[in-house]
């Protein structure tokens, strides 16, 4: 029987939602014939973690879902044995990067990789814990329908399954790597408020994230379409288009991908940096792997505590990171979408070094345009006044660190690379004790 594993990281109080993914493994296992491993990476305090495993305790026995939850020791005692048995350099430093003192989007979705692979899991499907799904005549519509039925499948075989095929036939005879949708409702709650208080100051910060050298109305329209989803026009039936997925058109709150992809190449560990889990999304597009995009969009929303005094204030931290982290990784995209498909070898498999070696390549950027970025967001921050102004003060203080933390955070990243193969291989036969 195919496995697969349905991923949801958390470190906030989230009942709800692990309530609504056990509903939706229970419908993947029901519907496709297949076994889910619904894996809770939970980083939560001690209250919330002791409520967490209440709510899953409580989770209505499935046929063919199996859950487990793990806290982070738990995560922990795992990595520690797969690092030991998989004889890379470094294993504290690894251990490090895969599981950080600081919050990394990258490393949380890379611990489920390797565990799915312990747990021989043919693909990952992740959740976020502030995501809800939407629903149609009483019946919650789940991304998993559309992931399930296509991933892994040769993507001539997807094609009479899909609304439409815009995929080059050279590429038909690949596998289906990836599977998204995005979401629908509230955009990025600082971000809009940038966007309300002065467009001018949104579009030079935002702008900070398009590729140097975009000509001008490609630029607005990327500014226009960033940190927005799909807008707020709710589901009313499913339209699916199998092609290489723009990465503007997906989120990793709605993202499944075949062991293929995530079983070559990790995503980046960065620290405190949104947007450094969209790696693999972009790596798919560039190879020319078939993937499906489909319009099972999520509801997306915000706890209190990102509307809180902290919240914003380390939510405009982690967006500063992710500014400073862009001109590394356009770097990176560049390269590789110049390969295309020369990135893959003959059976149609990610060259890893080639990656990393682009990676690497991006090291050497002069610092400058960061110090130049870290000069718009300032400008533009003490312009809004008020908290922002606040925002500009600490970052003018981290001002060095944030510049060394942009550059070390590609060098470990290569680093990694480097060490995923042997990590993966040793995961495959590591076994997974926990679950119920």
């Amino acid at each position: 029987m195919r496995r697969v594993c349905l991923t949801l990281p958390t470190n906030r109080a989230c009942p709800e939602t692990i309530r609504a993914v056990g509903a939706e493994a229970a419908y993947g296992a029901r519907h496709f014939g297949v076994e889910v491993r619904l894996l809770i990476l939970d980083s939560s305090d001690a209250p919330v973690l002791a409520e967490h495993r209440k709510v899953v305790g409580e989770l209505s026995p499935a046929a063919g879902v199996v859950v487990h939850h793990l806290d982070e020791a738990e995560q922990r005692t795992f990595l520690r044995e797969v690092i030991a048995r998989s004889g890379v350099a470094a294993p504290d430093r690894v251990l490090d990067l895969m599981l950080p003192s600081r919050v990394s989007y990258g490393a949380c979705t890379n611990r489920a990789f390797l565990i799915a692979e312990a747990l021989g899991c043919a693909s990952v499907h992740r959740r976020d814990s502030d995501s809800r799904y939407q629903y149609l005549d009483g019946e919650p519509v789940f991304p998993f329908h559309h992931e399930l039925a296509s991933l892994g499948r040769r993507a001539a075989d997807v094609v009479g399954l899909v609304s439409r095929s815009r995929l080059a036939p050279a590429y038909t005879e690949l596998p289906v790597a990836m599977v998204g949708g995005s979401f629908v409702g509230e955009m990025s709650v600082d971000v809009e408020e940038i966007r309300r208080l002065d467009p001018a100051v949104y579009d030079d910060v935002v702008g900070l994230s398009v590729p140097t050298g975009y000509p001008e109305i490609w630029r607005k329209n990327l500014i226009e379409e960033s940190f927005r989803g799909s807008g707020t026009a709710s589901f009313t039936g499913d339209r699916t288009t199998l092609t290489t997925v723009n990465p503007m058109r997906v989120d990793m709150c709605n993202i499944g991908f075949d062991s293929a992809v995530y079983g070559r190449v990790p995503l980046p560990p960065a620290t405190d940096t949104i947007g450094s889990d969209y790696f693999l999304i972009h790596l798919v597009h560039d190879a020319r792997l078939p993937g499906v995009l489909h319009n099972r969009d999520i509801v997306n929303f915000h706890t209190g505590e990102r509307r809180s005094d902290h919240g914003f204030l380390t939510y405009q931290l982690r967006l500063t990171k992710f500014l400073l982290s862009t001109p590394y990784f356009n770097a990176v995209y560049a390269r590789m979408a110049a390969a295309g498909a020369a990135l893959l070898d003959a059976d149609g498999r990610v060259h890893a070094a080639a990656v990393a070696g682009f990676v690497r390549e991006s090291i050497r950027l002069d610092r400058a345009e960061n110090a130049e970025r870290l000069d718009v967001v300032d400008r533009s921050y003490r312009k809004l006044g008020g908290r922002y102004t606040a925002a500009a003060e600490v970052i003018e203080t981290r001002r060095d660190r944030l510049l060394d933390e942009a550059a070390a955070d590609m060098t470990e990243f290569a680093l990694l690379i480097d060490a995923w193969e042997p990590l993966i291989h040793t995961s495959r036969s590591a076994g997974m004790p926990y679950g119920r």
